[in-house]
């Protein structure tokens, strides 16, 4: 959802987060509902409460800015709030498992 495209001048990747924000409304609902599913599934592996209120933070902060028009665009490309927030769910099941 955030880096599934390069653009060819700049090399910045962006995703279909940023290019579903292009349509007003329904977009950047669309583009929240990825996001929905990996804090439900960090829930279900039990994360702690102060990763899943950070997660959820993550995902608020890019609905709330995201959808700005053309500023949230923008926002969204840099923001890659379901990339971070994988990464925080990787570095807890990984602190939790010992490595």
């Amino acid at each position: 959802m955030d880096t599934a495209f390069r653009l060819p001048v700049i090399g910045t990747r962006l995703g279909w987060d940023a290019i579903l924000g292009l349509v007003p409304g329904v977009g950047d609902v669309l583009a929240f509902l990825p996001g929905a599913y990996i804090l439900k599934e960090a829930y279900r592996m039990d994360a702690p409460a102060g990763l899943l209120l950070r997660m959820g933070a993550n995902a608020g902060i890019d609905v709330a800015l995201g959808s700005v028009p053309l500023i949230g665009d923008l926002f969204d490309i840099a923001w890659r709030s379901k990339t971070r927030n994988v990464a925080l769910l990787e570095r807890h099941l990984r602190a939790r498992k010992g490595h």
